[in-house]
Formats: C-alpha cells, sequence, structure tokens
C-alpha cells in the first residue's frame, strides 16, 4: 500500500521541511541568544581591577610610600573572590626604567616623557601594563603628604564621560577606607585641584593626574585614593593590621558594587 505523503514526492517534501526550518530559525537564534548571555563564560561580563600602588619611595621621613602602598594593594587582592580577575602594575623592582622608584604623577618629565636613552617612566610602564589587561576599574593607591590632616582622598579625572561614576565609586571608597581604619573623610576632587607641576590632559587642557588622564589611561572606571598622610598618619598607616583592613575594604566594596550576582 502507497503511502498518502508520499504524493507530494522529493520536491514537496524538501519543500515543506524548508518551510519547517524558516518557522523555527528565529525561535532557535533566541534561545542561542539567551544561552550566551546568562552564561558565566562570557569574556566581556569578567570583572578585571588593576591596582597601581605608588611606587615612590622618596616621600616622608623613615617612610616608604611604596611599600606601605604595595602592602595595601597585596591585601586587597587577597581579600578577591571568583566576583572579580584582579592584578597589580608597578614599576617598584622594573629594570630599564626612568622614575621607576620616584616621581611625580602630575610632572611630565617624571610620566609622559622619556629620558635621554629613550627609556620610557615607571607611571608610562604601569599604564601600558594595565591597557593591556583590559580592566574596568583602575585604582592607584597613594599617601598622601604635608596636609595636616589624618584623612584619607578620593581623586578623578576631570572632563571624561566617565566623571559621574568614578566620583560616585571614589566616594564610596572613601568612606569605607575611614570606616576600616579611623582616618578622616577628605572628600572626593578633581585632579586639577592640588595645582601642581605641568602634566595636562590633551581634552581639558587642564592640569591632571598622568594614570588618571583618559587619553592614556583606556580603563573606563579609574580613580586613585591618597590614603593618610606620611607624618599625621605614620602610626596607622605603618600598622600591617590596618594596612590590611584597608585593602580588604577597597576589594569589598568594588566586589559589591560591580560583581555579578551569584558568582561568589
Amino acid at each position: 500500500m502507497k503511502c498518502r505523503t508520499c504524493r507530494f514526492g522529493t520536491k514537496g517534501l524538501s519543500a515543506i521541511a524548508a518551510w519547517f526550518l524558516l518557522l523555527l530559525a528565529p525561535l532557535l537564534f533566541s534561545a542561542c541568544g539567551a544561552s550566551r548571555q546568562l552564561g558565566s563564560g562570557n569574556a566581556q561580563e569578567e570583572l578585571v581591577i588593576v591596582y597601581q600602588p605608588s611606587h615612590q619611595n622618596d616621600t616622608g621621613v623613615n617612610f616608604n610610600e611604596a611599600l606601605v602602598c604595595n602592602a595595601i594593594v597585596e591585601a586587597a587582592m587577597a581579600a578577591s573572590t571568583s566576583v572579580a580577575r584582579v592584578h597589580k602594575v608597578w614599576s617598584y623592582n622594573v629594570e630599564g626604567l626612568h622614575h621607576a622608584r620616584e616621581g611625580s604623577n602630575t610632572k611630565i618629565d617624571h610620566s609622559s616623557a622619556t629620558d635621554s636613552v629613550g627609556r620610557i617612566s615607571g607611571y608610562t610602564y604601569e599604564i601600558r601594563e594595565s591597557n593591556n589587561l583590559k580592566p574596568k576599574i583602575f585604582v592607584a593607591i597613594h599617601n598622601n603628604g604635608a596636609t595636616k590632616r589624618n584623612a584619607c582622598w578620593g581623586y578623578v579625572h576631570e572632563g571624561d564621560e566617565q566623571e559621574g561614576v568614578n566620583r560616585d565609586l571614589a566616594r564610596e571608597l572613601v568612606e569605607e577606607v575611614c570606616r576600616a581604619s579611623g582616618l578622616e573623610n577628605g572628600g572626593v576632587l578633581g585632579d586639577s585641584s592640588p595645582n601642581r607641576n605641568d602634566y595636562r590632559c590633551k581634552n581639558t587642557g587642564k592640569l591632571s593626574f598622568y594614570s588618571l588622564d583618559e587619553t592614556v589611561n583606556h580603563c573606563p572606571v579609574r580613580v586613585l585614593l591618597e590614603i593618610g598622610d606620611n607624618k599625621e598618619s605614620y602610626n596607622l598607616l605603618m600598622n600591617p593590621a590596618v594596612q590590611k583592613k584597608i585593602g580588604e575594604a577597597i576589594q569589598g566594596t568594588i566586589e559589591r558594587r560591580y560583581g555579578k550576582p551569584g558568582s561568589r
């Protein structure tokens, strides 16, 4: 007995199959798209954080800012969870650079300039390393000086598209660092406010911090913390337990704000 469907012939069956595929294609496509968006392996969703501890060892009396700031950063990195991937960029032990252990973040000769033998600066090395890592969050860690205040300050780059976002993060970081350490809240300031040296942003023409300049540092969210004063906060900053608390407060704040829910 001949099957009724055979009356369509081979060509008829092929046409029917193609018709069904056309109907199902949008559903299949949307399902695949949804699975990609929900998947945890999407590299675009990964939270990458870069820390830049000060590399300056020429600040304060019997005080090495680079080592203090590095201890805070190491504590932050140790406190990281599966929410984030963390990195450190630091020129302190790197050979073949100028101003690898000293220099101002606001001075051309110490940051963007190459020296007479063609070496790049410690700051340039650090920012290039950061750009290669393509972070979502960049946090520079420093200690202030000559302020006569036992405080913590946040700094952001003025005039770029992310200034508002940067201020929000800096404000929360300062609050949490102060809560963890007992430092006074010095607020959040623009990077032209110190009004010193000669490095300027090409876009705004204002005096700036080299490490925060969006024309140099390609990370979308960038803040700099000045944690304590190397004289007024000496005992606090030299305390390893306090360094650890500060680092943990910084990492915890970033993960709460930017980490994916349920990924701990």
